[in-house]
């Protein structure tokens, strides 16, 4: 049974990419944090790798697994309402990518900033001088380009809406995961528009804040196919025009 924090960890094809010796680390010393692992229809040893974890840490790990890969939203949210329908007394629900490209032990500080009327935070790949951000140029200007047309269309200034550590009250992830993502990947957008029309952009500032990143690496191997560059857009307008219409 959870106490205080829940993590949703999507998982795809990943059984040669999860960081065991990390998860197991984490899970030895935290005794407040749950792990949720969905599995995304994977196709390969992901679910006994999965299994083999759990056992280790039943009480501390759970997993939801979905017979078909359906995509990263709906595998997140899928985990985040079954976890309203099974756990009780958590504070906090967040998703954090598989990979631990962000360690769960930031995470756990970043959750750390939902209190009083914070109801989101996240991480942001901001490379300062006293940060260890490892990311790939050309990632880099490829993310800094789609980081700016969204904080364009959000009309809020958003460094990194894309980084794949946030965190939650558990009273706003109830609303926030209620309704189906129109994209598979880029519901963060999504996520963004929906606190926007809960509290308006200007009260923004004070229920969201983002958190400079202490250490990010970039890993190879991205489970988004380059070709979806190209529709990204498409989903980009699509997502702006259901939300523009619900002002």
């Amino acid at each position: 049974m959870p106490n205080k924090n829940i993590v949703i960890i999507p998982c795809y094809n990943e059984a040669s990419r999860l960081p065991l010796v990390a998860y197991c680390l984490f899970l030895a010393q935290n005794d407040n944090t749950h792990l949720v692992f969905s599995n995304d229809g994977s196709t390969d040893n992901t679910l006994a790798v999965l299994e083999t974890l759990a056992q280790e840490f039943p009480k501390k790990t759970t997993i939801y697994n979905l017979e078909k890969n359906t995509g990263k939203a709906q595998a997140v949210r899928e985990a985040v309402q079954y976890c309203f329908g099974n756990f009780n007394d958590f504070k906090t629900i967040g998703y954090l990518d598989a990979d631990l490209s962000t360690g769960l032990d930031e995470y756990v500080s970043i959750t750390e900033n939902i209190k009083s009327e914070v109801v989101c935070a996240f991480g942001s790949r901001i490379l300062k001088i006293d940060n260890h951000i490892d990311r790939k140029k050309y990632r880099f200007l490829i993310g800094r380009a789609i980081a700016t047309m969204i904080s364009k269309q959000l009309e809020v200034s958003v460094y990194d809406s894309q980084c794949g550590c946030k965190v939650f009250s558990s009273e706003i992830a109830q609303k926030l995961f209620k309704e189906q993502f129109i994209s598979k990947w880029l519901f963060d957008v999504e996520i963004f528009h929906r606190l926007i029309s809960m509290y308006s952009n200007k009260e923004m500032k004070n229920v969201c804040q983002e958190i400079p990143l202490k250490s990010w690496i970039d890993v190879d191997d991205s489970r988004v196919s380059t070709s979806y560059f190209f529709k990204m857009w498409q989903d980009l307008y699509t997502i702006r025009k259901r939300y523009n219409s619900k002002d």
